[in-house]
């Protein structure tokens, strides 16, 4: 990571992330600090700011352009607050809070996870672990469930005018159809982590997981968090069953379908929010790739001749 120093911005985020520094008072104006730019991010302009004395080693996260409409940053500062308070994630600093800027420790003795990390059975049990002891923090003050988030964001592709997929009515039929089955089902709310990126993971010399970036936190159904993980890890079948056993203490097929089905609507929220990034982000991220395949893998689980019983064993 190639580190400057402050003065010497050479375009509009470098510029912002200057701003920040020099108006934060944890910083002290700045003088003699320097940054960088953290890469893996696909929602928020991410840096690193050091004092090379070693006084200091932050992560700071400046909202993306847009990122108002879909993210809550006092609750992601509440659920940032409560996961350090329980040992899950970093010190966290309320510095430029009321403009949505978030500052951490920067978990200098930690790395981000990858999917070849999972691989390994422990190091899902250790995952598995963190999600139990984050679903077990006290009650958050927003409840956004998934489909509270894909209301949201048809709300904005339609207000922004933002491309829609020629088989959308198709994907929104099947979400109405799990809305009614899992409303009817019930809902399980528990503080729930809802972005799973592999880069949110951080990972100890002890093999040891703490999660970062609460942004999209919410009250949710617990089975969202583990069915968005899932599907973002690419597990097997048997992998997700070994694991919905270490979470519940066994496997029912009501667990297996609850489970199931949140992996699908995760890719439908997925790819509405990629619609909604095509509109608004200056990051340099191909939006409409990710969101054609998240799309693609939410109509593979629809399609799939399951569907309809896991809708019904809700």
């Amino acid at each position: 990571m190639m580190m400057k120093p402050l003065g010497s911005a050479s375009d509009p985020m470098e510029d912002t992330i200057e701003t920040m520094i020099r108006d934060a008072a944890l910083f002290g104006g700045g003088v003699g600090l320097v940054y960088g730019p953290v890469s893996g991010g696909i929602s928020n302009e991410n840096w690193r700011v050091q004092d090379p004395k070693g006084a200091g080693d932050w992560f700071v996260k400046v909202p993306g352009n847009g990122t108002e409409m879909f993210i809550d940053r006092a609750t992601a500062l509440e659920a940032s607050q409560k996961a350090a308070a329980a040992g899950l994630g970093p010190r966290v600093y309320d510095d430029l809070a009321d403009r949505g800027v978030e500052i951490n420790d920067f978990l200098a003795d930690r790395r981000p996870s990858n999917h070849s990390d999972f691989a390994d059975i422990d190091m899902c049990k250790a995952a598995i672990g963190a999600y139990r002891t984050l679903h077990g923090l006290p009650a958050l003050g927003l409840t956004k469930t998934v489909f509270d988030m894909i209301d949201e964001h048809l709300g904005q592709v339609r207000d922004l005018g933002a491309p829609m997929y020629r088989d959308g009515d198709w994907v929104l039929l099947n979400t109405e159809l799990a809305r009614d089955a899992i409303h009817a089902s019930g809902l399980d709310l528990v503080t729930s982590f809802n972005d799973p990126m592999p880069g949110n993971f951080m990972i100890g010399g002890d093999r040891s997981i703490m999660l970062i970036d609460y942004e999209y936190a919410s009250m949710n159904d617990r089975c969202y968090d583990l069915g968005i993980w899932f599907g973002e890890m690419f597990f097997s079948p048997e992998r997700e069953l070994e694991l919905i056993e270490e979470y519940f203490g066994e496997v029912r097929p009501d667990i297996v379908a609850r489970v199931t089905v949140h992996k699908a609507l995760a890719d439908v929220k997925w790819c509405l929010w990629s619609m909604v990034q095509l509109k608004v982000s200056r990051l340099g991220f191909d939006f409409h790739k990710y969101g054609m395949w998240k799309k693609m893998r939410a109509r593979s689980i629809m399609e799939h001749p399951d569907w309809a019983t896991c809708l019904r064993r809700l």
